[in-house]
């Protein structure tokens, strides 16, 4: 090759070099990422009647911030939307302001289990940057078996019966018009 253009070839590989590092190892990066997700998420659906799965158990133990622990138990009967992530999953950043919004109108009538594996003091300091008043737990003990994930977010949705309806893996716009519709529908059934 001829040294002006193995020169510019260089000096281009150096620059694409340095935008992937960018958008994999820096702050815009996991914002490009979250935007992108957001840009892709759809409203979950219900699963096929046939095909939900009862919880196996209701054994599954949390603790809040403060360190109280609550059982899954404590809600048999209820609604319950369960949703996995941690600070560092730019999906789940994604459709973190989707499900608050939800949150804010839905809290007194489900139940709203966020459950993180990092530690409180970072979930909460994440909680605060982005403006959510989530309510963060951590499990004490392994979930039901219908809810083990190993990607998130993962976000479970249980009837009143005990029923998995809903298993996002993934981003998902939580505020939907046709996701408040079928949880006002569940709602009518208490």
């Amino acid at each position: 090759m001829e040294p002006k253009k193995l020169k510019k070839w260089t000096v281009q590989n150096i620059v694409f070099i340095v935008l992937i590092a960018l958008l994999l190892f820096s702050p815009l990066g996991t914002f490009v990422k979250v935007e992108l997700n957001r840009l892709i998420a759809f409203s979950p659906k219900t699963i096929a009647v046939m095909d939900q799965k009862e919880l196996s158990t209701y054994q599954w133990q949390l603790k809040d911030a403060t360190g109280k622990t609550v059982s899954l138990d404590a809600y048999k009967g209820k609604i319950v939307f369960i949703n996995f992530w941690a600070t560092w999953c730019p999906p789940c950043i994604a459709e973190m302001p989707s499900i608050q919004k939800l949150y804010v109108d839905y809290q007194d009538k489900i139940v709203f289990l966020f459950v993180t594996t990092d530690s409180f003091e970072k979930a909460n300091a994440f909680m605060i940057k982005e403006n959510l008043t989530l309510p963060v737990y951590q499990s004490v003990t392994n979930p039901p078996l219908e809810m083990e994930s190993a990607t998130i977010p993962a976000t479970y949705i249980i009837n009143q019966s005990g029923n998995v309806i809903v298993a996002k893996i993934g981003t998902a716009n939580w505020n939907s018009d046709s996701f408040r519709e079928m949880l006002d529908e569940l709602l009518k059934k208490q």
